[in-house]
Order: structure tokens, then C-alpha cells, then sequence
């Protein structure tokens, strides 16, 4: 496995487990985090307010089905479960490219989607 794609991977490991050191110790100082039409992010700090959404209960559960990389991009496409406060579920896919610079993410645009549970 590449340098970029292990990033990738441990990256999803520390969402898995809500591990913030894990998840910033992948991003370059001046991260940008962009879901179209929802947010954009930049730098560490705003990234790291978003790990955690205070409208869900305890850790995602993702699923990455497929790793593609091609020069200094790496596309994730996979599956989330997490559980609302409210207890209702929620069923997401993503495709998540990952804009990579020596090895950490420089750059996230995620493109989300809800499924039926």
C-alpha cells in the first residue's frame, strides 16, 4: 500500500474510533475540508471542531470499499452508520477525494449522500 493510501486508511481508523490526534496527525497545518454546499474549512483547528457533531451519539461507523490513487490523489468511497440523539439511525455513502502533499491531506472534498436504512 502506497504512503498516501495508508494516510487514508489510518485517517478513517481514527473517525472509526474518535481519535482527533489520529485524524489531525494525517493533515497538513492548512488542511481544507469542503463538503459542496454545505462548508468549507481551512486549517487544523476548524477541521478538528468537525470530527465530532454534537447532534449524533458516540463514533461513526465507516466502511471503505474501494481506495483508488492516481499521482497525488486518493478517492475513498465507502459507507457510514451513526445513530442520531434522537436514536434514529442514519445510512450515508461517500466518496471522499483526498488531496494529498508529502504524504498528508492537504485538501478534503466530500460528496455525501443518505441511504435508506
Amino acid at each position: 500500500m502506497s504512503k498516501n493510501k495508508e494516510t487514508v486508511t489510518r485517517y478513517m481508523e481514527g473517525f472509526n474510533a474518535t481519535d482527533h490526534s489520529k485524524i489531525l496527525s494525517c493533515l497538513t497545518d492548512d488542511v481544507v475540508w469542503e463538503l459542496p454546499g454545505v462548508y468549507l474549512k481551512t486549517g487544523k483547528e476548524a477541521f478538528d471542531q468537525e470530527i465530532e457533531n454534537d447532534d449524533f451519539i458516540g463514533p461513526p461507523e465507516i466502511t471503505v470499499s474501494r481506495l483508488t490513487e492516481e499521482n497525488d490523489i486518493v478517492i475513498a468511497e465507502g459507507a457510514v452508520k451513526t445513530k442520531r440523539k434522537d436514536g434514529e439511525g442514519l445510512n450515508l455513502v461517500f466518496c471522499d477525494v483526498f488531496e494529498m502533499e508529502n504524504g498528508l491531506i492537504k485538501k478534503l472534498t466530500s460528496y455525501l449522500m443518505t441511504i435508506p436504512a
